[in-house]
């Protein structure tokens, strides 16, 4: 592809029609790119030389407020004080570029992108800039978070022509919104491998004013392509592809690319993707007596271990930040989203699953911890993210990491105590600090700190097993992990007086039905009633505030008011696929949890109307948006990779499964064939790219399990055989109370339920395929048999 480095005179560019579609991880910035400019272009832009770079410093804020300071957005917000003519993403701001024939300029971020705060800071707050883009541009500002379809669209023109994407991301349009130049982040001014803002700029306003025609044209062939590449539809195939065939190949892709010293999937940076350890754990149930098998138990167990021991976790307060800048897990990006806590305490809680180490269930729980005390609102609902930068001291320009790094001089001054037993002289402090890492000169290396922001600072990482550290200092186990926590604990209330973190305190439809499933699936596991009513009354607050009882529709966001209020935006954003399939998902795992049956309800509702708003009845799968709410993006997609999310599409179609488990309804396991025959050429193509759906795949392929418990809820026999259930790895199952009622809402679904019976009045278990049922139990460990035999 080329693109800004590429000038040419005063020609023009066209990106490839065959340019391939960059694999790229959702949900990272700008930083995944090495802090480099990325320009991607139908347009060749001139780059600075040497000594062209010139001071752009940003006059104070403009104390006269655009028209974002009248949304809720908390992005939107932060650029309510630029000098720029901003708009929001609609037709006001549509009609004025056809009117005045202007392109447009889209600008899309989210509020805890620290990169979107450097270009914030340095270019919209910048007066010439400011008068660039509201004077030849009509600027659109939109929050990434709550139009993921706008933000979608353009991702895939600026992947399509380069390596790669991320946010901030900034697309110029023509006036019909079809893409004519896309890049991220942007220094203010040219350096001597960069193309800074004001030059694109400059550069966009004369080729607008020069070669117009050229760039429409060159722009619709962009589009024309774009929807070529973008299609997903059945096409001529009938059936889907072979599960085991798909399985291997996906196992294969990740074994290569394996860490085998510190986990995970690639060198720098390196995210979490969840997505690839749920299929690692599916992988090795269906193969565990094989090698390949076990490889892929070790890889994920090994990953998950490596990722709890560095520093992309929070050790003092718990929860994970959004990636690791280097290959040992060590200096995180620092922000911290609500749907990486979700995905991974579900994680973290299969490993226990299915390893028996305490070790991974006590990370699941400090995680849904940390949840409850910084991402929570009292009604019930969750914050969407903290950011990465907060100031060092009140009253100081923020800096990354800055709540979450430690000196030398700190923790010795906080836990002075001697250390009694010790084979040599050691205070508190000094054991927590050989166990972390920590040295007086810091353990974060210049390469990872170029703006020289965290001199002499730590990140906690641990260093050594607790049984080396005590070995190390002549101390029992048990002593050093008491004392270590103790610590913690002190630098946790110490914490407490510093500067925190933005909290962005919007509320998604999408990844609160993400939280409810980590919620439900943690507390179900571990058998903690105080987990599951988190997991209710975030679904309960879903229902009271994202949900329009007269259409059947979600709304996708709310935000947090004074008081505790709730607020919506006016009129409302609506919910997108996403939105749906992960609530949808959410409240599956909490009926199973909970065993309140409204919960299914409510599910097979919501699933009624996502099929009726977003299924594509000609090709396939879902779309991502409502035809209407993108009425006039030149591409309506479905969303084909599972990344820092699972794609909605994937979700569906285990959701699809799940539901005709629990209710006997042919149409959806004939929409989820539909879906993966749709998906089929993808999958073939990169299967890596897609492991929750060749998981779903495979689920389809398999034979769902029904297990059935005839009993009374409250009782403990019940309970015995629901807690046995539970505490068994099995992704491919429904599990279903039969309390004996035959007008009951399951009873009605499945009619075989009502021919099942107690054994002597006793709580009794069905292990039931395609509703054919194996002989009945009543014993947690007999059921422990069938299950996992």
């Amino acid at each position: 592809m080329l693109g800004a480095r590429a000038w040419l005179g005063r020609g023009l560019l066209l990106p490839r029609a065959g340019s391939g579609f960059a694999a790229s991880r959702r949900g990272s910035s700008a930083r995944d790119k090495d802090r480099s400019v990325t320009v991607n272009s139908t347009v060749p832009m001139p780059v600075g030389g040497k000594g062209s770079r010139t001071s752009c410093s940003p006059s104070t804020l403009q104390k006269v407020p655009n028209r974002l300071i009248n949304e809720k957005s908390p992005y939107l917000l932060q650029h309510a004080y630029n000098p720029v003519d901003w708009y929001l993403w609609g037709q006001e701001a549509f009609d004025k570029a056809r009117k005045e024939n202007k392109p447009i300029f889209l600008s899309v971020g989210y509020s805890t992108c620290h990169w979107c705060h450097m270009m914030e800071e340095e270019s919209f707050q910048n007066e010439e800039i400011g008068r660039l883009l509201s004077e030849d541009f009509v600027s659109v500002k939109v929050d990434r978070e709550e139009r993921p379809d706008v933000d979608k669209v353009y991702m895939t023109f600026v992947q399509a022509t380069s390596s790669g994407g991320g946010w901030p991301m900034n697309v110029w349009l023509t006036p019909n919104l079809q893409p004519i130049v896309g890049g991220t982040y942007f220094p203010p001014e040219d350096g001597l491998t960069r193309v800074g803002f004001r030059t694109v700029l400059l550069r966009i306003r004369e080729q607008w004013k020069q070669n117009r025609n050229t760039l429409l044209e060159n722009s619709q062939r962009v589009t024309t392509a774009l929807l070529a590449r973008s299609e997903i539809s059945m096409g001529d195939r009938q059936v889907p592809p072979s599960a085991a065939t798909m399985n291997s190949r996906c196992f294969q892709q990740l074994d290569e690319g394996y860490d085998e010293e510190y986990g995970g999937f690639a060198e720098a940076p390196k995210f979490p993707t969840p997505v690839i350890l749920n299929f690692l754990f599916s992988y090795w149930l269906s193969h565990r007596l094989t090698q390949d098998g076990s490889r892929a138990q070790q890889m994920a167990l090994h990953t998950l271990k490596m990722m709890a021991n560095g520093g992309i976790r929070d050790h003092v307060g718990q929860g994970f930040h959004r990636y690791s800048t280097d290959r040992q897990w060590h200096i995180p990006h620092f922000e911290k989203m609500l749907y990486d806590q979700a995905q991974l305490a579900v994680a973290y809680t299969q490993a226990f699953q299915i390893s028996g180490d305490e070790f991974y269930s006590d990370v699941a729980k400090g995680i849904l911890q940390y949840v409850a005390r910084n991402l929570s609102h009292r009604s019930g609902g969750f914050y969407s993210a903290e950011d990465a930068d907060s100031p060092p001291e009140r009253g100081m320009r923020p800096k990354e990491g800055a709540f979450y790094v430690w000196t030398v001089k700190e923790v010795q001054q906080l836990l002075p105590e001697p250390v009694l037993g010790a084979t040599e002289p050691l205070t508190s402090g000094q054991l927590l600090m050989k166990h972390y890492g920590l040295t007086e000169a810091g353990n974060i290396s210049p390469s990872q700190d170029p703006k020289g922001e965290l001199q002499g600072q730590n990140v906690l990482t641990v260093r050594y097993s607790l049984e080396l550290t005590a070995a190390r200092f002549g101390l029992d186990v048990d002593a050093v992990r008491t004392l270590l926590n103790t610590g913690l604990d002190k630098l946790f209330q110490a914490r407490k007086h510093r500067p925190k973190p933005h909290l962005d305190s919007k509320m998604l439809a999408a990844w609160n039905g993400l939280m409810v499933s980590g919620y439900a699936v943690t507390g179900a596991v571990l058998g903690l009633e105080r987990l599951i009513t988190y997991a209710v009354n975030g679904a309960k607050f879903l229902k009271r505030h994202m949900f329009d009882v007269a259409s059947g529709r979600l709304m996708r966001t709310c935000y947090a008011g004074p008081g505790g209020t709730i607020e919506h935006s006016n009129p409302p954003c609506w919910g997108f696929l996403e939105d749906y399939a992960f609530v949808v998902r959410g409240l599956l795992d909490l009926y199973e949890a909970s065993q309140e049956s409204s919960w299914l309800e409510w599910a097979l509702r919501l699933q009624d109307t996502q099929d009726r708003l977003f299924w594509d009845s000609r090709g396939g799968g879902y779309f991502s948006s409502e035809a209407e709410l993108g009425a006039g993006l030149p591409l309506r997609l479905k969303d084909d990779q599972d990344g820092a999310e699972p794609s909605a599409n994937s979700v569906s179609a285990h959701n699809l499964l799940r539901l005709h488990g629990f209710t006997g309804h042919k149409d959806w396991m004939d929409k989820c064939v539909r879906l993966l025959t749709a998906f089929s050429e993808r999958m073939r193509r990169v299967p890596v790219a897609l492991p929750e759906m060749v998981r779903a795949l495979s689920a389809h392929q398999q034979t769902l399990k029904q297990i059935v418990i005839c009993g009374d809820p409250q009782a403990k026999d019940t309970k015995a055989l629901l807690q046995c259930v539970h505490s068994i790895y099995i992704p491919n199952k429904v599990l279903i109370l039969a309390n004996g009622d035959p007008s009951s809402f399951l009873s009605r679904q499945l009619p075989f339920l009502s021919t099942l019976r107690r054994l002597e009045d006793r709580a009794t278990a069905y292990v039931c395929e395609d509703q054919a049922c194996s002989m009945p139990v009543t014993e947690p460990c007999d059921l422990r048999k069938l299950l996992h035999p």
